[in-house]
């Protein structure tokens, strides 16, 4: 992967959490600079930074070998997610969901950005919020829910 590409991706994520370069660098053991460089495509990271700031932001490190030109099996996400996450609804949400699942809020923003992303990748378009609001209902109604009811 080009290092562009890692720093809209590691952008992509860190601002789809709604967190800050410096609280992520801290979370991955690494300096502000560091993760900001990344982030605008500078610099040769380790496996090991990218492991742990893959950590940071609530996801794995995945190395794969594929052939040139093949697209990656995870893109970045989109803007318009990117910017309703940001949101008061989508925020409200992330606490709601939180208290019923037991969860650290991190961790459910973490994985709503992630499922909403996943939905959405395959329909080849960036949403609107309206859209995104409907996604998140949905997914809000399965997992408020306890299986089986």
């Amino acid at each position: 992967m080009d290092p562009v590409e890692l720093g809209r991706r590691l952008r992509g994520r860190r601002s789809a959490l709604g967190r800050t370069v410096a609280s992520v660098a801290a979370d991955a053991a690494l300096s502000v600079p560091y993760v900001a460089n990344l982030e605008n495509g500078r610099g040769n990271p380790t496996i090991s930074a990218l492991d742990r700031l893959a950590e940071a932001l609530g996801t794995r490190l995945v190395i794969t070998l594929a052939d040139p030109g093949t697209e990656p099996a995870v893109p970045a996400p989109p803007p318009s997610l990117v910017a309703f996450t940001r949101g008061r609804r989508f925020r409200r949400e992330v606490g709601v969901l939180a208290g019923l699942l037991d969860e650290d809020d991190r961790a459910v923003r973490a994985m709503l950005a992630d499922a909403l992303a996943a939905v959405a990748a395959p329909l080849r378009r960036d949403l609107k919020e309206r859209d995104w609001e409907r996604l998140l209902d949905a997914l809000v109604l399965i997992l408020g829910h306890p299986p089986g009811e």
